[in-house]
């Protein structure tokens, strides 16, 4: 895939000042002359999909799914941090993206129309999606408006993934092939492709309801292979960082420029891919002081991480904190274990057959894109743990999506809560804290949106009341 745009494009940008009088005082006293009257299309688009990198470049996701361990300061991984801020999230890219939606009048010059709501819209849906994943109910109809409503209401989590689902199909739909949207360095104008994204996020989303409404799921995961899903590596959604500081990879800047060698590959990871001699491990982690790959075990108070020599334990790998390094954020293996896992739940034909191909399928996919060949594909999937099984094919797809969705901490920490796979055990001697199950609402919203943030977590059954790390969002039914 092409490599993503060498320039960062900034939220508000020139596109030109035009002197329209001579008459003295033209300009009203009231404008504010750093304010932008106009604004570019793809100018806006580029930011959004720049602004992708940020659903990863964070350590809280990669720790609650115990694909990382903490080594030096062990707060996030003991469950002490509650309110997480989402603001930057609605102020960037969808803001961005608001703004393409509601243009009055499109620039063909910058594509066809449709090709520019379209493209915006399927990239809403996603940023969307990740916002209702991490806190639940989230504001949604009433977002977005800027000064003019600073309060916005709260949707119910289902509200708003009901009104994904239609968007998806919806925008997909608008895509044509002639003057795509510019400003789009994801795909570069190729709409099947983002055609095929609209299908993969709708596909992946309606896997959530699979414990909450599974007859409702199997409606959308239906709908979305209509549209079409991913069909190789080449369509996955990547951010390839730059060689250069104002691009680079965050892991990079954590180990390399800042020097804190505070994240290791967990125990709980290794011990699972080590015996089985999974080829993706050389890749996920640095070999020890003593050649070997060895797990950080996972919570620790923060005197007893520390104890523990650095040599002792496995990094992350250096593949994975170069400064050029790809995060990936949706691919074709995760759509693949979707499909066997909704063949094995009923949702689509083909019984056992069709599910260890997706399945089998899945796992190579997975290591062409972490190793770049599919070398050692025999040999591990003919391992008694890999070797589909149909009566333990759930937790054996569980186990598999959890190791290929390393470094996209959020997504793994998502299907953790829906699957109950890879089964996890919480930081130890920490006064019996459960792995959080949602993320509490910004301080700022308790502060600016008191009434509506109150509102939400009082009508959300899965909080009982509290704005914490273990209420439940709509989907994560009890088990």
């Amino acid at each position: 895939m092409k490599q993503l745009s060498y320039i960062l494009i900034l939220f508000t940008c020139w596109a030109g000042i035009q002197l329209t009088s001579c008459t003295k005082f033209s300009d009203s006293i009231n404008r504010n002359p750093n304010q932008p009257d106009t604004f570019s299309n793809p100018k806006l688009l580029t930011f959004a999909i720049q602004r992708l990198d940020t659903t990863t470049a964070t350590p809280y996701g990669l720790l609650y799914a115990q694909q990382l361990s903490e080594k030096i300061y062990t707060d996030a991984s003991r469950y002490i941090n509650i309110s997480f801020e989402f603001s930057s999230v609605y102020a960037d890219a969808l803001m961005n993206l608001n703004l393409i939606l509601k243009t009055p009048r499109f620039n063909e010059e910058e594509g066809a129309a449709n090709n520019q709501l379209a493209v915006a819209r399927i990239l809403r849906a996603y940023f969307f999606w990740y916002i209702t994943d991490r806190w639940g109910d989230v504001p949604y109809k009433e977002a977005l408006q800027g000064r003019a409503k600073i309060d916005p209401a709260y949707d119910r989590q289902q509200d708003i993934y009901a009104d994904l689902f239609k968007e998806l199909p919806a925008a997909a739909a608008q895509l044509r092939p002639d003057r795509p949207a510019k400003g789009d360095i994801l795909y570069y104008g190729d709409t099947e492709k983002w055609k095929r994204l609209a299908g993969t996020i709708h596909a992946l989303m309606a896997l959530r309801l699979s414990k909450v409404d599974p007859a409702w799921g199997k409606r959308e995961f239906e709908a979305a292979l209509k549209t079409g899903i991913f069909t190789s590596n080449a369509d996955n959604v990547i951010f390839r960082h730059l060689s250069e500081t104002a691009y680079q990879n965050y892991w990079y800047y954590v180990y390399t420029v800042q020097g804190r060698r505070w994240y290791c590959i967990s125990k709980p990871l290794v011990d699972y891919m080590k015996p089985l001699g999974d080829p993706r491990l050389p890749v996920f982690a640095a070999k020890n002081g003593s050649d070997d790959y060895v797990g950080m075990p996972y919570g620790l108070e923060g005197k007893d991480a520390q104890n523990i020599a650095a040599d002792a334990v496995s990094f992350q790998g250096t593949e994975i904190r170069k400064q050029n390094s790809i995060n990936y954020l949706v691919t074709y293996a995760q759509v693949l274990l979707a499909k066997a896992e909704a063949i094995k739940l009923g949702w689509i034909p083909g019984g056992d057959a069709a599910a260890r191909q997706a399945y089998e399928e899945a796992i190579a996919a997975s290591l062409n894109q972490w190793t770049g060949t599919t070398t050692g594909l025999d040999a591990y999937i003919a391992r008694p743990e890999v070797a589909y099984n149909p009566a333990a094919a759930l937790k054996q797809i569980g186990y598999q999506r959890w190791v290929h969705l390393y470094m996209n901490g959020y997504e793994a920490w998502a299907e953790w809560r829906r699957t109950g796979y890879p089964v996890l055990t919480p930081a130890p001697d920490n006064g019996n804290i459960p792995i959080p199950r949602r993320q509490g609402y910004p301080l700022s919203e308790h502060n600016i949106n008191t009434a509506n943030v109150n509102a939400a977590i009082s009508a959300q059954p899965g909080l009982q009341g509290k704005d914490d790390l273990t209420g439940r969002v709509w989907w994560d039914v009890q088990r």
